[in-house]
């Protein structure tokens, strides 16, 4: 049984960090590609950040580029996204995804910038 669970968010003045944490269950992270997503209040759902199975290859949402990093721990069986630089614009929802077989959505944790 598939399961991912993110934690890690809370609330950050503009220009704080948070890292982001999405444990995985049911299957091994090192072998599927595994994303970031976040959707703001009246917002789509935008994708973030992923990590392709094979642990170099990663692509970011351009609003995020520079200042966010998604990574893995194996031993672990967790992903991670470390977020810098944080923006009143960064706050919203944020969901740890994957894809196998069809696409599995953790419960969502909240990120609030303000001051």
């Amino acid at each position: 049984q598939v399961q991912l669970v993110e934690s890690g968010g809370g609330l950050v003045q503009p220009g704080g960090s948070l890292r982001l944490s999405c444990a995985a269950s049911g299957f091994i992270v090192s072998t599927f590609p595994v994303s970031w997503y976040r959707q703001a209040p009246e917002k789509e759902r935008e994708l973030v950040a992923g990590i392709f199975a094979n642990g170099e290859t990663r692509n970011y949402g351009d609003s995020v580029k520079g200042r966010f990093t998604i990574s893995r721990d194996n031993a672990k069986n967790t992903v991670y996204l470390q977020m810098n630089s944080l923006k009143p614009e960064d706050t919203a929802v944020y969901y740890c995804s994957a894809v196998i077989g069809r696409r599995y959505w953790g419960q969502g944790t909240q990120v609030t910038v303000s001051s």
